[in-house]
């Protein structure tokens, strides 16, 4: 038996990648709970809809458009130093916030600072750091589980985040998700170093392993299923971005109390932990294409049959289950693509890069969705555009070239 299967088999992958879910918990689940101090800061400074859900949109954008940034330096110096500037500067945005009295400090701090931290410790950077040290056949699985952990942040965060609102106020809140973001601080320890793993080698797709950045950058952006990926993406953050955003105020809308809000956010989060692992492990059963279309397509019929039903505490609850499933479950076949289309050497960058694609869709979501409102009174608008772009994102993921599925064959005694 050679070295590289030795150290392949001794490597452990569990403790790598339960680290990386904590601190996408973390990060994500403070991120998504932002919607629940719209109307706290509206109340306190008067800025108004409009003017918060334009900062938590540049938020939206910032948080994508850093991604392929801070991959970048991830592939190059290792993703452990990125994580603790990230923890720094997510803890930074949401201790100054409650200073922001103005419309520009609020893009500042919540739309620079916290959304900038958030993305230095997002999916890009430790399903990157993650894949690099493990076989082609379990990284839909890892990128699965890591997804997970930030769907767990989000059902643990929500109904918190808004129990402390309502019981010391949005201030402490947002003091108390600062606290968060600064244990994540020990979490990048293990991930200090971009290993040159054995692992890391199997599968390459197209790139030859001496392909700089560069050259692998222009072989991907002259591909047109990478270019599918990122049209797909595109409306997975405009969905998500005007939910967290905007469903709080959906519910005001009906009559309903703020609890039903955080707990339809948390029922999201646990229901994307199964959808999350689901779409992991059905990566190594079916074409991951045909993932992302099913995923897209049920969320269109989701929406459809919420705006057909009464709007009563257990329609958003059974919405936000439905909704959770195909959460974010979209992240591990994307990333599993873009892994399969061209390796994983750089995988932080060329995957950041389709989720600042996410993002320019999340800033449209997020703040659209206040233009909306204040426009008409309503978020119907919203949900139609959300119908229509979620079945294109359904429909432009199937014409991807991916490559037929690869079974392990038992090795020869």
């Amino acid at each position: 038996m050679t070295a590289s299967a030795h150290a392949e088999i001794r490597f452990n992958p569990w403790p790598l990648m339960i680290v990386a879910a904590l601190t996408l918990a973390i990060t994500m689940g403070a991120r998504q709970s932002l919607g629940l101090f719209v109307s706290p800061i509206n109340s306190s400074t008067g800025l108004g809809i409009v003017a918060i859900s334009f900062a938590l949109a540049i938020g939206q954008f910032v948080w994508g458009a850093v991604q392929p940034i801070f991959g970048a330096v991830a592939d190059r110096y290792g993703p452990g130093r990125v994580l603790v500037v990230g923890s720094l500067m997510l803890a930074a945005g949401f201790a100054a916030t409650p200073f922001a009295q103005s419309q520009f400090a609020l893009i500042v701090t919540l739309g620079l600072l916290a959304a900038a931290g958030a993305g230095a410790g997002s999916f890009s950077i430790l399903i990157g750091a993650t894949a690099q040290r493990l076989p082609v056949e379990k990284r839909a699985f890892a990128s699965g589980f890591i997804n997970a952990g930030g769907s767990f942040g989000q059902f643990v965060f929500a109904p918190l985040v808004q129990g402390i609102i309502a019981a010391f106020g949005w201030v402490s809140a947002l003091y108390a998700l600062a606290a968060a973001a600064l244990a994540t601080l020990p979490l990048a320890w293990p991930l200090r170093r971009r290993p040159a793993s054995p692992a890391a080698a199997a599968g390459v797709a197209r790139a030859a392993p001496t392909v700089g950045m560069g050259e692998q950058l222009r072989i991907a952006l002259r591909d047109k299923s990478y270019w599918c990926l990122h049209a797909g993406f595109f409306t997975c953050g405009f969905h998500i971005a005007f939910l967290v955003t905007h469903l709080p105020g959906e519910v005001v809308l009906c009559g309903l109390s703020a609890n039903v809000a955080a707990t339809s956010l948390a029922i999201i989060g646990l229901a994307n932990i199964a959808g999350s692992l689901t779409a992991g492990l059905l990566g190594n059963v079916y074409r991951m294409k045909w993932l992302l279309f099913w995923v897209y397509f049920t969320r269109a019929a989701a929406i459809a049959l919420y705006l057909l039903a009464p709007k009563e505490p257990i329609v958003f609850y059974a919405f936000a289950a439905a909704l959770g499933f195909t959460w974010l479950s979209t992240v591990p076949p994307t990333a599993g693509l873009v892994a399969k289309l061209f390796g994983t050497r750089y995988l932080a960058t060329l995957f950041g890069l389709t989720l600042l694609s996410h993002q320019i869709g999340g800033f449209f979501g997020a703040w659209l969705g206040g233009i909306a409102l204040v426009q008409t009174g309503s978020y119907d608008w919203m949900w139609y555009a959300d119908i229509a772009l979620a079945l294109a994102a359904a429909f432009v993921n199937l014409p991807i070239k991916e490559a037929p599925l690869t079974r392990m064959q038992p090795a020869a005694g």
